[in-house]
């Protein structure tokens, strides 16, 4: 980093210490504290508890100012809370000869003490991934007590219904399942990074390089797999990244296409 911070300000300064602690936020944000991602998922799933568990009031519940709040919320928090811990120093807080003898040359983790290895885990990935588990729990209880209801329904009224429901039935299931898919993977990339942080602490900061490594990747890995997810189960997804790639969409008729059939 100090490569790159001797293009801006002299090195060894104080402008030069905030450049590094700014860029190790940067850091922090797209790794440990990749919680924008992790509370959007938490905002999906409210959606999906909406479109699920409470259908007639979904559209006065969840609206465009409310999505926008959603969005803001999903941004503006992570990147407070990572910045504000980097700057005060508190993670690094009864550690600090350790990490003035670290040589960060080519890679530079973010240490961590530890209490906010654990409460930083706690805060952005634990807490959040129980709330989404617990509201999927909810949602999958309320969609069988659905169909049970559904099932006590006379045939001949049960066939109208059926008729008139079935495929906005099909699209909240397909929606919730694919949900549900995205967040499994995600708990499975970003989990050992999580533990990982939680233990080193305890452990003397002894993790392999290569070992801290591979689980970051895995953990970045997870942004792979979400389009391909995406992909499988959704047609129009799959039609508009083709767009994308040939280039279709810098076509001056591209605006007239059409990506949703009617029913997908």
């Amino acid at each position: 980093m100090s490569h790159l911070e001797g293009w801006v300000v002299p090195p060894g300064t104080k402008m030069s210490e905030m450049m590094r602690r700014a860029v190790q936020s940067v850091i922090m944000n797209s790794s440990i504290l990749w919680s924008p991602q992790n509370v959007q998922y938490c905002f999906d799933f409210v959606d999906r508890y909406y479109a699920v568990c409470d259908p007639l009031h979904y559209v006065t519940k969840i609206t465009v100012p409310v999505i926008v709040l959603f969005l803001l919320i999903s941004w503006s928090v992570p990147f407070l809370f990572a910045f504000g811990l980097v700057f005060s120093e508190l993670n690094i807080d009864g550690i600090e000869v350790y990490v003035a003898s670290i040589d960060c040359c080519g890679f530079c983790a973010l240490i961590f003490n530890k209490l906010w290895g654990a409460l930083a885990s706690l805060i952005t990935f634990f807490f959040p991934g129980t709330v989404m588990v617990g509201i999927y729990v909810h949602i999958f209880t309320v969609a069988r007590k659905h169909a049970r209801e559904i099932a006590k329904i006379p045939s001949a009224i049960k066939c109208v219904s059926a008729m008139k429901n079935k495929i906005s039935t099909k699209k909240e299931n397909k929606a919730t399942k694919t949900l549900s898919i995205v967040m499994g993977v995600f708990v499975f990339c970003w989990l050992p990074f999580f533990i990982l942080t939680i233990a080193d602490p305890f452990i003397n900061f002894s993790t392999p390089e290569d070992l801290y490594n591979a689980f970051l990747w895995l953990g970045y890995f997870n942004s792979t797999c979400n389009p391909i997810i995406y992909g499988l189960f959704y047609s129009w997804f799959r039609k508009a990244f083709k767009m994308i790639v040939t280039g279709t969409i810098f076509r001056p008729d591209s605006s007239t296409l059409t990506l949703f059939p009617a029913y997908n």
